[in-house]
Formats: C-alpha cells, sequence, structure tokens
C-alpha cells in the first residue's frame, strides 16, 4: 500500500516537472521554429527572481512567483527582438548602414540552437559573477504529508495540480482566443497570415515572451524545492527537449501526453532502481519514441486520424 501511495506520489512529482519543464519550450519551439539552448537559463532567471523578491523586498511568495514569470517574459521580448529576429539592431542598421546586419533565427534550427547556446553560457556566467555559487532558498510552504513512516512534501503535489492548470490555460490562449488563432496562421503559413492582415512580427516576439514567461514561472514554482544555484536550469533542459520531442507538433496535447507518458516511465524506474537509472530509462523511451515515432505522440494521432479519413 505505501509503495502504491509513494508511487502515485513520485508520478505526479515526475509529471509536474517535465509538464512545467516542456511548456515554455514547446510553444518557442513549435510556433517560432527556434530551438532555445537557453531555456534552462530562462528558468533561472525566474528562480532567482522569485527568490530574490521574497529575501531582499519581502514579497509574498505567489506574487513574487508572478514576477518572476513576468520579469522572464520581459527578458524573453527582449531576446527576440536582438538576437532571435534581430529587429532592433536592423533598426538601427537600416538607419545608419542602409541594410540589415541580422537574418532572423526563424526555422534555422543549427543557427538558433549556436546563438541560444552562447546566451545560456553568458547567462550563467552573468548568474555566478553577480551572485556567487549559491543564493538564500525560499521555505518550501504546506509542510508535508505523512502515512505511517512515509512522508512527503505536499507543495509537490500542488505543483501537480499547478501543472494541469497551467495546461489548460495554454489551450484555452492558443485555441479559443483571437490571439491564438493569429498565432496558428503565423506557424501554418506566414504569407498567408501577413497577407489576412495578420502582424507576424508581432505574433512571434509575443509568442517568445509567452514561451519565456512559462519558463520564468516554471523557475519560479520550482524555487522552494531546489537548490538556487546558477547551473539549477541544467537539471530541467533533458526532460524539457525529451517532452518536446516525444509529444510531437501539438504543443498543448503533446506536453500533457509527454508528460504522463515519461513521467510513468521516470516515476517507476526511480522508484524501483533509483534516479539515475530512471533518467535513463527517460533517454532509453525517448530513442525509442524517436525510432518508432518519428513525429511524435500527436504527430502518429494526426496520422491514424488521416488513414481513418480516407478509408472512410
Amino acid at each position: 500500500m505505501v509503495n502504491g501511495i509513494n508511487l502515485a506520489l513520485q508520478f505526479l512529482d515526475s509529471f509536474a516537472f517535465i509538464v512545467l519543464a516542456a511548456a515554455g519550450l514547446a510553444i518557442i519551439f513549435g510556433i517560432m521554429g527556434v530551438i532555445n539552448l537557453a531555456h534552462g537559463e530562462f528558468i533561472l532567471i525566474g528562480a532567482y527572481t522569485a527568490t530574490l523578491a521574497v529575501t531582499q523586498l519581502g514579497l509574498p511568495l505567489v506574487v513574487a512567483m508572478l514576477v518572476g514569470g513576468l520579469v522572464t517574459g520581459l527578458f524573453g521580448i527582449l531576446t527576440e527582438r536582438v538576437i532571435i529576429s534581430g529587429a532592433w539592431p536592423n533598426y538601427v542598421s537600416q538607419r545608419t548602414l542602409g541594410r540589415d546586419i541580422i537574418e532572423p533565427l526563424y526555422d534555422r534550427l543549427a543557427d538558433s540552437m549556436v546563438a541560444t547556446f552562447g546566451l545560456s553560457l553568458i547567462l550563467t556566467q552573468g548568474a555566478r559573477i553577480r551572485f556567487g555559487n549559491s543564493i538564500d532558498q525560499i521555505a518550501t510552504p504546506f509542510g508535508a504529508i505523512s502515512y505511517g513512516e512515509f512522508s512527503y512534501s505536499s507543495y509537490r503535489i500542488v505543483l501537480a495540480g499547478v501543472s494541469i492548470g497551467l495546461l489548460l490555460v495554454t489551450y484555452y490562449l492558443f485555441t479559443r482566443t483571437d490571439f491564438g488563432m493569429r498565432a496558428r496562421a503565423t506557424i501554418q503559413d506566414k504569407q498567408t497570415a501577413q497577407a489576412m492582415g495578420v502582424n507576424t512580427d508581432r505574433m512571434y516576439m509575443l509568442t517568445f515572451g509567452i514561451g519565456s514567461s512559462l519558463a520564468g514561472l516554471t523557475g519560479a514554482l520550482f524555487a522552494p524545492v531546489i537548490s538556487m544555484q546558477p547551473t539549477l536550469g541544467d537539471q530541467f533542459l533533458v526532460e524539457a527537449f525529451v517532452a518536446v520531442v516525444v509529444g510531437g507538433p501539438s504543443v498543448v496535447l503533446g506536453t500533457a501526453l509527454s508528460g504522463g507518458v515519461l513521467g510513468a516511465i521516470l516515476a517507476t524506474f526511480s522508484n524501483l532502481y533509483g534516479t539515475f537509472i530512471g533518467r535513463i530509462a527517460l533517454l532509453v523511451a525517448a530513442l525509442i519514441a524517436l525510432r518508432f515515432l518519428p513525429n511524435g505522440i500527436t504527430g502518429f494521432i494526426d496520422q491514424l486520424r488521416k488513414r481513418r479519413q480516407e478509408s472512410d
């Protein structure tokens, strides 16, 4: 009985970790075709901002978490304008040199990887220089639940609920709002969207900002339960990329399905053989998925749906 409860709680923990880690990355990669290797450092910004807002400014934890997401979103917009699209440097160069000096990194996977990897190094070392190797940590709220000799952090269970709520909000944003319609039009056919009056440049900027905000919110949410050090983003990066690849092209559904499948694998193997073996099992599952489901889970579902429609 205790082992079953332990496994269920570990699954909720793994599900929340994978979904929250992957949500922002899935939006940026799925809509913009940009591989953001600085995703872990965006999580770092959110975690540090929330922690410092509590320890230095005395803000309530919930407010500090929202501030962490907001600050990261604004930094994401700055990154998109300067590095990803080059809009601001090109604005200056057009007026001084008469030409653009930066080509946008949309759908240029290798180039975006190099650019964001360089940004990740700058952010990590910058955090180490400014704050040192660690900062004071926030106390974990809500205490723990106990079952006999077994105890588990209540806050980690709350994170599972938050991850589900975040998926629902993201789904509503990208499927039920005018912004979501314009964003999906931009990803499906940029030229047609422009012809229909969609400001695709603005859509890319806002989309990157939203994805960055989700990354920052992830860091803020996990700030009470992880060590505050400049390399904390590395803990999230592997799971985030694995979830995005396994999930496939659908941002919300893919993240939810990959979070469930990979969360179950990670929880089961970690519970039986330890955390290291759990992460190995996660990577093996990703390799198998890439071999047999190259378009991810949702890509496979779309293929089945098209075959059924053709047969009908």
